[in-house]
């Protein structure tokens, strides 16, 4: 199934020689990419995916009356001002241990000896922990009962109680957790760990969601090798790939991470028919500026496929900064969206967190696709300056309300992202920002 809508490119809309804004491009791209559509998975396969349904308690939870502790199920008025000086001394009718069909009936003067998650037996009205008694021993206090292949001896005989209990003392009531007919969860939550086992709970073996998007990062360039290689002469390890598809996996998608490819434009375009079969989302990072080697541009301006409407690749500038040239459009047949990076590592990652990240949370079926943001004091050494009529993020740290630039003023610096949990938003009509001041920030990693 497409993942996008068929797309009109930027030039339809402002002409070639538009200087984007980031909420204009990000508009277009929400605007563009639309949610996967929903398959029925079984639970462990939808770890990580969105309802598509709400979902109605079948069966209420527990299921019944049963025992938050081992101890002794028994009458309350059987208990009552019983003392270490002077303890309850009740016969004990058996066991009831949790998952047993046939129920035992506790009568007066009797106890029944039984396990956490037990059915409360007929008859009984409160729960004795086993550590209010002398478990049939006869020698005070114990601290466990013996396990019954040891001592099949404790389902009988008599037991002495030290305390005496309420009623209802360590009895978790049918219900008390959800009942029958409650809505257990809404659509639109991800299904983490608690919703898996609560889907369990309560039955169900396979649920309806949309599926977590695949996402396919590409790297380009010529100067890449993988890591655990050794450099030649003008080469660079490839850091954006293993970054963005981290990052998509962050975000919640399937990403897969192809090898770097080089700088010939045939290369590139067989590259990515080849890994549309398994591609929601298409992302590759370098060659979009206007260089003479700039082959993702080269390879991917005409796409567009004379037979399908809306297809193609729609390279611009941004006024923004890292991050100003940017690709964004649609390919192959069934239209799967591609976001085209800048190859500057931070570009790269400003430019995931602003754009493909919020892409992936729309394939995902979310509302609310994007990071959280507050306000906090700039604390730093000096004024942060920005470019005229270009909005600036600034890679930070943020704590107790304040917030502080990490790395400097160049854009190369890997390194500072790594130490960065936070955007620093600096508006395109702002050229000084003085320290002290509020400023907007984006939380990164919540």
């Amino acid at each position: 199934m497409s993942s996008a809508a068929p797309h009109v490119t930027g030039q339809d809309h402002f002409g070639p020689d538009h200087l984007w804004s980031v909420d204009e491009h990000l508009e277009d791209i929400l605007a563009t990419v639309r949610p996967l559509e929903p398959i029925e998975l079984h639970l462990l396969d939808a770890q990580g995916c969105v309802l598509v349904e709400d979902i109605t308690v079948p069966v209420s939870l527990p299921p019944f009356d049963n025992s938050s502790m081992d101890g002794y199920a028994v009458r309350v008025a059987d208990v009552a001002g019983a003392s270490e000086e002077f303890p309850a001394a009740l016969e004990v009718v058996g066991d009831v241990a949790a998952g047993q069909a046939g129920l035992l009936h506790v009568g007066p003067g009797q106890a029944a000896r039984i396990m956490t998650g037990a059915p409360l037996p007929s008859g009984a009205e409160t729960i004795v922990p086993v550590e209010w008694t002398d478990g049939g021993l006869g020698e005070g206090p114990v601290r466990g009962m013996r396990a019954r292949s040891l001592g099949p001896e404790g389902a009988t005989g008599h037991v002495h109680v030290y305390r005496p209990a309420e009623a209802r003392a360590h009895v978790r009531a049918k219900g008390s957790d959800v009942k029958a007919g409650d809505r257990a969860l809404e659509a639109g939550t991800v299904l983490g760990p608690p919703q898996i086992a609560l889907l369990a709970a309560i039955g169900r073996g396979t649920v309806r969601v949309r599926p977590r998007p695949r996402v396919v990062v590409l790297s380009t360039g010529s100067e890449l090798v993988q890591p655990d290689t050794e450099l030649g002469t003008g080469q660079i390890y490839d850091s954006n790939s293993f970054a963005l598809t981290a990052a998509a996996r962050d975000a919640g998608a399937i990403a897969y991470r192809v090898g770097a490819v080089a700088d010939d434009a045939e290369t590139l375009r067989s590259t990515i028919e080849d890994q549309l079969v398994r591609a929601d989302l298409m992302v590759t990072t370098g060659g979009v500026s206007v260089g003479a080697y700039d082959v993702v541009k080269e390879a991917l301006s005409h796409v567009a496929d004379e037979d399908e409407a809306g297809s193609g690749i729609d390279f611009r500038k941004l006024a923004m900064q890292p991050g100003k040239p940017q690709g964004f459009g649609s390919i192959g047949p069934d239209h799967t969206p591609l976001l085209a990076l800048p190859g500057n590592p931070v570009s790269s990652y400003v430019s995931f967190e602003l754009f493909v990240r919020p892409a992936i949370r729309t394939l995902m079926g979310l509302s609310d696709v994007h990071r959280p943001t507050t306000r906090a004091t700039l604390s730093a050494d000096k004024a942060l300056t920005s470019p005229k009529g270009r909005r600036q993020f600034l890679r930070a740290t943020y704590a107790d309300g304040k917030v502080t630039p990490v790395g400097g003023a160049g854009s190369h610096l890997v390194a500072a992202l790594a130490h960065a949990d936070a955007l620093i938003t600096v508006p395109e009509d702002t050229e000084s920002v003085e320290p002290g001041t509020d400023v907007e920030v984006v939380l990164l990693g919540r």
